[in-house]
């Protein structure tokens, strides 16, 4: 949008503000809600997750329609014993709890192991509400905003193949892509998310037709949040001195190996606020992130990329904005 027309716009507005006897701030947030979007994580595991969906909750630009708690890698330390997609879903319903939102939004436990056949798929809860979003009447894009595996989201698009064209997967994971970034000292070649359900990334890159916002390994490793920062965001108590608790509980079990943290943590989970809430005014994008366009490769049965120069284009994001993104987090989460 050019300046004039930027310049028109909030004249317009400041006119109906006046008719209406409302100031322009009010007007403005009548209906802030731009996005509809599902957040899917592995709550129970690594905390990432839980900053994320706190910040998320505090977004009013984004409506939250659903939490699906999700598994890990099977007999994963992360989540302990048990079902871990239903220890996920129950940590959403404490952050629901901790931000006084008990029962506003619908948590559903996902899948409890990855995806066995693409053959037969699985309907469950998740699917179901999955699948009823995507399809629902509502002219607001659906973001659907995954910090894990990949399961969940790939049982509902072989149910119902229709909802990959009616949202947009942003994707906390896969490894580097050759050439983007600073390569990743010491990794496996395929990343830890991706291989959660490799079957389930399969299908959502080599079978679907979803729209891929894609934020791979040497990207999100790059959103760090110093040991001194969250020691001064605990200070403020409230839903921050709780999340603050939940990395401490990491530094703990990892002591018990003799290991030293060094002073930062990698709130890894955050661009999926960053690039949903968190978009510019005018022409709304993350415009203050980086990505190319590439096509969408295949993903082998080892994890791992192929080329596939026809595949449809898909974002890759190469820099995420730690200020705003941190900075922002800091703000709502204050109290």
């Amino acid at each position: 949008m050019m300046k004039a027309n930027r310049r028109t716009v909030v004249q317009s507005l400041g006119v109906l503000a006046s008719a209406l006897a409302l100031p322009l701030p009010a007007l403005a947030a009548r209906d802030p809600r731009r996005y509809r979007v599902i957040v899917d994580n592995d709550l129970s595991g690594d905390p990432d997750g839980l900053f994320q969906l706190a910040h998320h909750l505090r977004s009013p630009s984004v409506e939250i329609r659903a939490i699906i708690g999700s598994h890990m890698h099977e007999n994963e330390p992360w989540g302990g014993p048990g079902d871990q997609a239903k220890a996920s879903a129950a940590k959403a319903v404490e952050v629901l709890a901790k931000l006084g939102m008990e029962g506003k939004v619908p948590v559903f436990a996902g899948a409890a192991k990855a995806i066995a056949s693409m053959k037969v798929p699985v309907r469950t809860a998740a699917t179901d509400a999955i699948i009823a979003e995507a399809m629902r009447d509502d002219a607001r894009p659906l973001f659907y905003c995954a910090g894990a595996g990949l399961t969940d989201l790939a049982m509902a698009l072989l149910i119902e193949p229709a909802i990959a064209k009616r949202m947009t997967l942003v994707w906390i994971g896969g490894q580097e892509y050759e050439g983007l970034g600073i390569p990743v000292p010491n990794a496996t070649p395929a990343e830890y998310n991706l291989t959660i359900d490799r079957v389930a990334a399969q299908v959502v890159f080599n079978r679907s037709a979803i729209a891929i916002w894609q934020v791979p390994r040497n990207t999100y490793r790059r959103m760090l949040f110093s040991a001194a920062e969250l020691m001064e965001m605990k200070t403020r108590g409230g839903i921050s001195a709780w999340l603050v608790s939940e990395v401490e509980k990491v530094w703990e079990m990892v002591a018990k190996f003799d290991l030293s943290t060094g002073e930062t943590y990698v709130l890894g989970d955050s661009p999926l606020v960053t690039l949903t809430a968190l978009q510019s005014t005018f022409e709304p994008d993350p415009a203050s992130s980086d990505y190319v366009v590439r096509p969408c490769p295949t993903i082998g049965d080892d994890g791992l990329y192929q080329a596939n120069p026809q595949g449809r284009p898909i974002r890759i994001y190469t820099t995420i904005d730690t200020r705003l993104t941190f900075g922002d987090m800091l703000a709502k989460l204050s109290k």
